[in-house]
């Protein structure tokens, strides 16, 4: 069988940035872990020395990827896909939406919005979206 998984590209302003949002996320989610990461080293093609040239973690069980690009993009993460938590408590998504909101924007306060109890939309400081969700 295939494996799908998703792919996460830190690059422009934020490549560089893939270890600390890995860090980041895997300890905000419950049953996360950073399973491996490969760094570029001096002088070889396709990134900048120390960047994440691979990383293998998971949020919540679920495995993602990412990496980091040093090549030009005219492109960056987009709200239009997002990673999408149900929170079991209230007080998981109020964490979660105070951490992940930092230095980030919101495009949806925590709130009722008729479709759950409480509801949150926000891009973090790297740019990723997060869809936060309880009830």
């Amino acid at each position: 069988m295939q494996k799908v998984s998703t792919f996460l590209m830190f690059s422009g302003d934020m490549c560089g940035k893939a270890k600390e949002a890995i860090e980041l996320y895997t300890s905000l989610i419950a049953d996360s872990e950073i399973k491996s990461i490969e760094y570029f080293e001096a002088d070889e093609g396709g990134g900048n020395e120390g960047d994440v040239k691979h990383a293998v973690f998971t949020l919540g069980g679920q495995e993602y990827l990412a990496f980091d690009s040093a090549m030009g993009h005219k492109f960056s993460f987009t709200p239009s896909i997002s990673i999408y938590v149900s929170c079991e408590t209230e007080e998981e998504l109020d964490n979660l939406f105070t951490s992940l909101s930092e230095g980030g924007a919101v495009m949806m306060p925590p709130d009722s919005y008729g479709f759950s109890n409480k509801f949150a939309w926000i891009a973090d400081k790297y740019g990723v979206s997060w869809q936060l969700n309880f009830g």
